[in-house]
C-alpha cells in the first residue's frame, strides 16, 4: 500500500532536475571569458587561489546514512499506533463509525492546513490531476468509514486481517487501468486472500451453523466483513489512483483531499442517517483524539520507514499490525481468536507480503 511515496512532491536534485548542457556554445561562451580572468584555475581554491586546498581537494561529505534497521522501527512504530487507533475505535461507545471519521478528519485538516501554507503547493492542485485528486479523496474517506464500520461490528483481529487482502486488488485494478502485468503468481496471490477470507467468515454452508465463533449475531459478523472487504477494494483503487499521479502531486496535497472530502462525505452520510451525537463520556471524547492522534502518526512514521528501507522489507513488518490486533483483542477484549482467524491471517498475511515482495523485486530489477 503505499501513498506516501508515489504521491510526494519532487524534490529538488532528482535527476530530472539536474541542470544539462543542451544549451547553445554562444549562450555560453561570454559567460566563460567573463569568469576566466577573474577565476581561478580549475581544482584551486575560491579562497587562497593558489591550490587546492582540503575543502576543494576533498570531496563533499555524504549525507549520513540512517541508522541500520532505523526504517523497520519506523515501520513496527507505525503498525503500533495504526493498532491502537483501531483499539480505540473498538473501544468507543454510542459513536457512529462516520461520527469518528468525521472527528479524524478535523483533527487532521487541522495539521494538514498549516503544511501547506509552509510548502505553498496551494489547495486545489494541478490542473490535470484535480480529477484523481477528487477521486482519491472520495475512495480513501469511503475506505476509512468502512473500516471504522468493520472494527465496530467484529472482532479487531478479523477486521484488521481482512484488511491485508487490499494488495490483491491494487494488483488487479493496476492490471485493468495502468495495464500493469498480472502474472500467474498475482492470481495465486489472490486464491490465497480468498481462502484467507473464507475462513475468517466461516460462512455456514461450508462450516455448519455452529462454527462461526463470534460472539456477534452471525448477520452483523457478516456486515462487518463485507465493509472490511469494502475497505480493500476502496484502499486498492486509491493507490492505483496515487501511483496515476505519480509524484507530480504533493504529498499533503493529496491528505488535504482526502480530509476535506472525507469531512463532506461524512457530514452528509450523517445528515441522512440522523446518527450525530456529540459523546457523552469524558473517556470517549478522549478517544476520539487519540484516534485522531494516533492515526496521524501512525502515517507519519509509515512514510519515514518507506522512504528509508526497502518496500520489501516494510512489508514484511506491516504483517505486525495482525500481531498487536490479536495481542490488544486478548488483552481488552478478553477474546482469544480461533483457529480458523489465525488461519485466514496466515493465508492473508502471506499474500500481502509476497505479492509486495513481488513488486519491490520487479521494481529493482
Amino acid at each position: 500500500m503505499r501513498p506516501q511515496d508515489s504521491a510526494g512532491a519532487a524534490e529538488p536534485g532528482e535527476p530530472g532536475l539536474l541542470l544539462t548542457d543542451d544549451a547553445p556554445s554562444g549562450a555560453r561562451e561570454e559567460p566563460a571569458a567573463a569568469e576566466a580572468a577573474d577565476a581561478p584555475e580549475r581544482g584551486r581554491c575560491w579562497l587562497c587561489a593558489s591550490s587546492p586546498c582540503g575543502s576543494r581537494a576533498e570531496p563533499e561529505a555524504k549525507k549520513k546514512a540512517p541508522c541500520p534497521g532505523l526504517g523497520l522501527f519506523y515501520t513496527l512504530l507505525s503498525a503500533f499506533l495504526f493498532s491502537l487507533s483501531s483499539l480505540f475505535v473498538k473501544k468507543v461507545q454510542d459513536v457512529h463509525a462516520v461520527e469518528i471519521s468525521t472527528f479524524r478528519c478535523v483533527f487532521q485538516m487541522l495539521v494538514v492546513i498549516p503544511c501547506l501554507i509552509y510548502r505553498k503547493t496551494g489547495f486545489i492542485g494541478p490542473k490535470g490531476q484535480r480529477i484523481f485528486l477528487i477521486l482519491r479523496g472520495v475512495l480513501g474517506s469511503t475506505s476509512m468509514i468502512l473500516i471504522y464500520y468493520a472494527f465496530q461490528t467484529m472482532s479487531l483481529a478479523d477486521a484488521t486481517v481482512i484488511t491485508f487482502s487490499s494488495p490483491v486488488f491494487t494488483s488487479i485494478f493496476a492490471w485493468i487501468f495502468l495495464k500493469e502485468k498480472y502474472s500467474p503468481l498475482d492470481a495465486l496471490f489472490t486464491m490465497f486472500s480468498i481462502t484467507g477470507v473464507i475462513l475468517i467468515v466461516r460462512p455456514p454452508f461450508l462450516f455448519g451453523s455452529s462454527s462461526s465463533g463470534t460472539e456477534e449475531s452471525y448477520s452483523v459478523h457478516l456486515k462487518g466483513t463485507f465493509a472490511a472487504i469494502g475497505h480493500a477494494v476502496f484502499a486498492g483503487m486509491t493507490l492505483v489512483i496515487l501511483r496515476k499521479m505519480g509524484k507530480s502531486v504533493d504529498y499533503f496535497l493529496s491528505i488535504w483531499y482526502y480530509v476535506i472530502l472525507g469531512l463532506l462525505e461524512s457530514i452528509i452520510v450523517l445528515f441522512i442517517l440522523g446518527e450525530w451525537s456529540l459523546p457523552y463520556c469524558g473517556l470517549d471524547r478522549l478517544y476520539l483524539i487519540l484516534i485522531g492522534l494516533f492515526g496521524l502518526g501512525g502515517q507519519v512514521f509509515l512514510t519515514k520507514g518507506i522512504q528509508i528501507e526497502k518496500a520489501g522489507l516494510v512489508a514484511i513488518m506491516k504483517a505486525m499490525d495482525v500481531v498487536f490486533a490479536f495481542i490488544f483483542q486478548i488483552i481488552f477484549f478478553n477474546d482469544v481468536p480461533t483457529w480458523w482467524t489465525v488461519g485466514g491471517a496466515i493465508c492473508l498475511v502471506a499474500s500481502s507480503t509476497g505479492a509486495a515482495i513481488r513488486k519491490w523485486y520487479q521494481s529493482s530489477k
